[in-house]
């Protein structure tokens, strides 16, 4: 048995022509050494499988050769390839700084690869500073590495940097079809797209994909084996979410999305894949994106016949409720009702990309219900002076919608007390009515079957002989709204205030009983009681800070230690006034609050306030201080 090689080793190119997806930087190599203008640090930066490592092995070829080796020669002896992530040490460098000064035997240069540069440390890092840039005519270094941010600047400096690109899906499908062809195997377009955009940007990546599926398929690489092997949905199934969401089809696409996960993916990649779906969607409806679906022919051609059957708005609408989900899926505590009750928002979005609204068809070809009530206009805005003698009992008119002529009927949700299925749809403002309509209501003393009507100025004619007198309605009609901003409401507001007659109170019969310092100060103290028991525990304490002393005759004084206690007390006092005054059987009561700061009560928190506070009550621990010098 022959060992195995993989197609990654296999078909590693061999020339600059080979390396896939990076012409740019092969062109400018190529040109480089054809006019001898080759820098002597290069450094390959980008992500991994793009061709760093192979260009600078033919690299290394490429400026060895002379014209006079064989076709096979690698140059094995001049290129020298270190791994900094093992060999990362200063030790290490230094060897390699020891080795740059022997000249090559065979060949022109000598070529040092030193792959995943990044890993060095910064000891090494310094240590290499001085041979990078003035290294002998005959060394050229090539760094190569993923991380780039990694590097330090004085290395950065020194090199010229080439930025190598992720290969794109149509590129390494294209190669993966050249592959398949020298195997022999037979792959579909889409099989071959599904493992490009699986390796994402990577071509090491999709050579190894490709082995593993060749190995499942064998020599038929079909789209469903890749899937399959990949456990990666297939395209069909977005397409068919997607046609039952255009269908309004909700337990379809709950039954679909129960499949999907029965078989082993999350919810959170069936979304991701369901709003990549709806991009490809929005991709595929104009021209000049098309270019940007990443897809095979025949997929290609399936998204084309379903982008036709939806509109920007919808997938517009579509992507931002998918998106949702997605931010909200990681932080979600119950992840698959996030995902169900997503696909039935989608599946409850119309064709135009709009909510879907029920009431907007309610009234379509069903009988409605029209109440005339007494007063049956608006009942904030009218009202009605004069009506029949005897009230009148609203009774209701069964009519379509479609025989009423010339009234626009607002929408109006259901009733839900009403047993009937038939809506109730209230009757239009006077502003909406077109024609002159009459409201009529029957004398009380006709058959069961009269009811109020609307008439048109035509009908109101008829013969009195077949149909009774009507007794009419008269309607004030509502006055004209005045903004409370305009100049006509200031002036009727100054009108009134002028007009308004002031309540004059004759204080000659209010009560005026003289009272003592003791008598205001024993109902001072039943009020704070009282409110203390009913819980203003604030005012209470407020009010309890000073005894309240009596000024004058009715003047009553309390000094409070800040400002903030006073605005307190302030604006509490009416219950206390009024309470006083009832007590005190004196009307004239006033209060009078002053601020004193010296007053209020200082609080010791430091070892030095505590220590004052107990000096200020005995100065003869200081005397004990001194005498056993204590310290704080």
């Amino acid at each position: 048995m022959e060992p195995f090689i993989v197609s990654a080793r296999k078909y590693r190119p061999q020339t600059f022509k080979d390396v896939v997806g990076q012409e740019s930087i092969t062109n400018t190599l190529t040109n480089a050494i054809e006019n001898n203008h080759l820098a002597q640090a290069l450094l390959f930066c980008g992500p991994r499988g793009v061709g760093k490592t192979t260009c600078a092995r033919i690299l290394a070829k490429k400026i060895n050769e002379d014209g006079t080796q064989r076709p096979d020669e690698d140059f094995a002896f001049n290129v020298f390839e270190l791994d900094a992530a093992s060999n990362n040490s200063v030790d290490d460098i230094r060897s390699l700084i020891d080795q740059v000064r022997i000249p090559p035997q065979v060949g022109k240069y000598k070529v040092y690869i030193i792959d995943e540069v990044h890993m060095l440390s910064q000891s090494a890092f310094n240590a290499f500073l001085k041979t990078l840039e003035e290294p002998p005519k005959h060394a050229i270094f090539i760094l190569a590495t993923t991380e780039k941010h990694k590097i330090i600047p004085t290395i950065l400096s020194r090199c010229q940097i080439f930025d190598f690109k992720r290969i794109t899906v149509k590129d390494a499908a294209n190669y993966l079809k050249y592959i398949a062809e020298n195997q022999g195997i037979e792959a579909e377009d889409d099989a071959l797209h599904i493992i490009a955009q699986k390796a994402d940007g990577a071509m090491r990546d999709a050579l190894s994909i490709f082995d593993r599926v060749v190995s499942f398929a064998g020599k038929q690489l079909t789209r469903k084996a890749v899937t399959e092997n990949l456990n990666v949905l297939d395209y069909d199934t977005y397409f068919s979410a997607t046609e039952l969401i255009l269908n309004h089809d909700i337990p379809s696409l709950l039954v679909l999305f129960n499949k999907t996960l029965s078989l082993g993916f999350d919810g959170h990649h069936f979304i991701n894949g369901l709003a990549s779906h709806f991009r490809d969607l929005m991709v595929c409806q104009h021209q000049g994106t098309i270019e940007l679906l990443e897809v095979g022919e025949a997929a290609q051609q399936q998204y084309l016949e379903q982008s036709r059957k939806t509109s920007g708005s919808f997938l517009l609408k579509a992507l931002d409720l998918a998106n949702t989900c997605d931010l909200q899926y990681k932080t979600s505590k119950n992840q698959r009702l996030l995902v169900e009750l997503t696909l039935m928002k989608l599946a409850s979005i119309d064709f135009d990309g709009e909510k879907k609204n029920p009431e907007s068809i309610a009234l379509a070809n069903k009988t409605v219900d029209f109440i005339a009530p007494a007063s049956f206009f608006k009942g904030k805005a009218v009202s009605q002076k004069t009506i029949s003698d005897e009230p009148a009992t609203p009774a209701v008119v069964e009519k379509p919608v479609s025989e009423i002529p010339d009234v626009q009927i607002e929408e109006a949700p259901i009733a839900k007390n009403r047993t009937s299925t038939t809506p109730i749809v209230p009757i239009p403002e006077v502003t909406q009515v077109k024609q002159h309509v009459t409201p009529v209501i029957t004398d009380s003393t006709q058959t069961s079957a009269a009811a109020p009507t609307l008439e048109t100025a035509n009908t109101a004619t008829a013969s009195t002989e077949t149909q009774p007198v009507p007794k009419k309605i008269s309607i004030d009609m509502p006055s004209k709204r005045v903004s409370g901003l305009s100049i006509s409401s200031l002036k009727a507001k100054k009108e009134h205030q002028l007009n308004r007659k002031e309540e004059v109170i004759d204080e000659n019969n209010l009560p005026r009983n003289p009272f003592t310092e003791e008598e205001m100060q024993t109902h001072w103290n039943d009020f704070v009681k009282s409110i203390d028991t009913g819980g203003q525990k604030i005012l209470a304490s407020n009010l309890s800070t000073d005894t309240p002393k009596l000024l004058k005759e009715h003047t009553i004084w309390i000094e409070l230690p800040n400002g903030t206690m006073k605005k307190e007390v302030e604006r509490e006092q009416y219950d206390l006034m009024e309470y006083l005054r009832s007590k005190l059987n004196n009307h004239f009561v006033s209060l009078k609050i002053t601020v004193n700061e010296e007053t209020a009560k200082k609080f010791a928190f430091t070892p030095e306030e505590k220590y004052e506070k107990l000096r200020e009550k005995n100065p003869a621990i200081d005397l004990l201080r001194q005498e056993f010098d204590l310290d704080l």
